[in-house]
């Protein structure tokens, strides 16, 4: 009998495991025949989020060069390295080039054919174009993985879940505000892939609020103007009419910090410094567990602020007050938050130069404008210099600090749920739009097509319509008929709307608190509520407890995605053949 391995989920992650899968094909058993079934109702490789039938106005959100879906020497895993060209090698591009989601779509199909290659010729793969609504079965035997409208369910020797983003039902405070818009004749869209929001209840003219200013903004922004018909001449917005006005606000009520425009000349900080493998070891051998702002914040914020004043000494040592070694030992030894700020207070004049973590996070914290208006050209400002800091190398500490963010998250993947604030500010600092993006948001909003609406925005339902206020200007109300949620839904297992997840967690699959299904961080099996691995089931990405830092990986950075890759596809094989084995005997 051969076995039978179901991944579910062909997108990115799904070709990543079966790459993994054609790398360490040698830990088969000799003679064992495997048939590979892909479940997933989008083609396989660039699966739903980057399939090539979207708009061609959507583009990726990292450079060429910043993309690879291969492994290379800076992975520490256990299987081979099996490198490959990155997006920009691939398709011929200027590495600094970000490119339309249709080209990584491309780019994701010829490495899914290249993995097909690669695999052994007794591994066979079979993709079915449908949905998997549910995984059943023993522990010690085979599972049947059942699918949409098809009455026999495959049989499987491991299942692997790499289901990527999923639609969620609406938490309270979404159901109501769907349920009152539905009452009254409004419009509500709630929190989505962008792509896949029908928008055109969204008319022209007419005010639309907006919650949320990240990545999914940028997307809703772009569909709204160009995808109306609007046009850019230059720095001008040239609108077609179509365009509802768009008032947008969120926590922040700031865009996300734009892309780095320039490169990173000299020694890198050394990384890790204060947060690596002995750090993180410490922290999940504590016996109470930690607390993330007690016992991990700490390092994350030595970490950041290292890497932040090694680069500000080393390559602008005239805007210091004092040499690298000396600040460096003193800095070392100050796990005072605020004796390190003295520290950094007498040594780097500046305040410019200083890495202000808090004001990064919240930087209207406690800004008022008089008027609506001011606000508008008040953030257009902020904007501005963002725009221009983030394009000047003599700023290249934000481009040091960039790289420790990649380092932090690498370590913190290990610790599991964190929360949720975390990933938001990571996403913030460190992947926001390219700086393009930021310089249409000035356009449309000097042409009234997009209006601020400011920090901590409370958004109510009442009198049939929608009413948003911020501090950010007292007194000034917005008033629409229309809400969009522009953002993902979070990646909670209760309220998935994908049945194969819901069913797992109802039968006892374990949970974080904050929904995401838990899973062994050593190879991805899924763990029951007892903290027992399922023998057969894993699960990847991040409806997952070890989600990554992003959709793919930067060349030479040690890709953990990689990792998890690796380990899973390697615990599979293993047990695909001690199964073959015994089925034998």
């Amino acid at each position: 009998m051969r076995a039978s391995l179901v991944i579910v989920g062909a997108g990115p992650r799904g070709t990543g495991v079966l790459e993994r899968i054609a790398a360490n094909a040698a830990e088969l058993p000799p003679g064992t025949g495997l048939d590979i079934h892909l479940v997933d109702p989008y083609p396989p490789g660039p699966g739903r989020i980057w399939r090539t039938e979207q708009s061609p106005l959507l583009w990726m959100n990292s450079r060429a060069e910043d993309v690879t879906v291969f492994t290379d020497s800076s992975v520490r895993m256990a299987g081979p390295v099996r490198e490959g060209p990155t997006l920009h090698q691939w398709a011929g591009l200027d590495g600094d080039a970000f490119v339309g989601r249709r080209v990584q779509g491309s780019y994701l199909r010829w490495a899914y054919d290249r993995a097909v290659a690669a695999l052994p010729p007794d591994v066979t793969v079979h993709h079915h174009p449908c949905r998997a609504v549910r995984v059943c079965g023993p522990r010690e035997g085979r599972q049947r993985v059942r699918l949409a409208g098809r009455p026999r369910p495959l049989l499987a020797d491991a299942v692997v879940l790499t289901l990527g983003h999923l639609a969620a039902e609406p938490d309270p405070e979404q159901a109501e505000l769907g349920a009152y818009a539905r009452a009254h004749g409004l419009v509500h869209l709630p929190p989505d892939f962008t792509a896949d929001s029908d928008l055109t209840p969204l008319r022209p003219g007419e005010p639309v609020l907006v919650r949320g200013f990240g990545l999914a903004f940028v997307d809703l922004m772009v569909l709204l103007t160009e995808g109306r018909g609007g046009r850019y001449d230059g720095d001008t917005y040239i609108p077609s009419g179509r365009e509802p006005v768009l008032y947008v606000g969120s926590r922040r009520g700031v865009p996300y910090h734009s892309k780095i425009g320039y490169r990173l000349d000299g020694a890198p900080p050394p990384l890790p410094r204060f947060l690596g493998p002995a750090e993180t070891d410490a922290l999940l051998a504590r016996p109470g567990g930690f607390d993330f702002r007690r016992d991990v914040w700490p390092l994350v914020e030595k970490e950041l602020g290292h890497a932040h004043y090694h680069r500000l000494f080393t390559a602008h040592p005239e805007r210091t007050g004092l040499g690298w070694a000396a600040f460096e030992r003193r800095y070392a030894a100050a796990d005072d938050p605020a004796e390190r700020a003295a520290l950094v207070a007498a040594a780097v004049p500046d305040p410019a130069d200083r890495l202000d973590l808090a004001a990064l996070d919240r930087p209207l914290a406690g800004v008022r404008y008089d008027s609506h208006e001011a606000f508008q050209a008040g953030l257009r400002r902020y904007v501005e210099a963002d725009l221009r800091r983030r394009h000047d190398p003599a700023y290249s500490p934000d481009q040091a600090v960039f790289l420790a963010l990649l380092s932090v998250y690498g370590q913190l993947m290990r610790l599991g749920d964190i929360g949720t604030w975390w990933h938001g500010f990571f996403s913030y600092l460190a992947s926001g739009p390219p700086g393009p993006r930021l310089r249409q948001l000035l356009a449309l909003s000097r042409a009234g097509v997009l209006r601020f609406a400011g920090a901590d925005l409370r958004v109510r339902a009442e009198d049939g319509v929608f009413r948003a206020t911020s501090p950010t200007v007292p007194g000034f109300t917005v008033e629409t008929r229309a809400l969009v949620e522009a953002r993902l839904p979070q990646p909670t297992v209760a309220r998935s709307r994908d049945p194969l997840l819901r069913e797992l967690y109802a039968e006892g699959a374990a949970a974080t608190p904050d929904g995401l299904l838990r899973v062994d961080p050593a190879d991805g099996r899924v763990l029951d509520r007892s903290g027992r691995p399922h023998p057969r089931r894993f699960a990847l990405g991040p409806h997952t407890d070890v989600r990554g830092a992003g959709a793919f990986t930067r060349p030479h950075t040690g890709g953990p995605a990689f990792r998890q890759n690796d380990a899973a596809a390697r615990a599979v094989l293993a047990l695909l053949g001690s199964s073959a084995n015994r089925a034998a005997a």
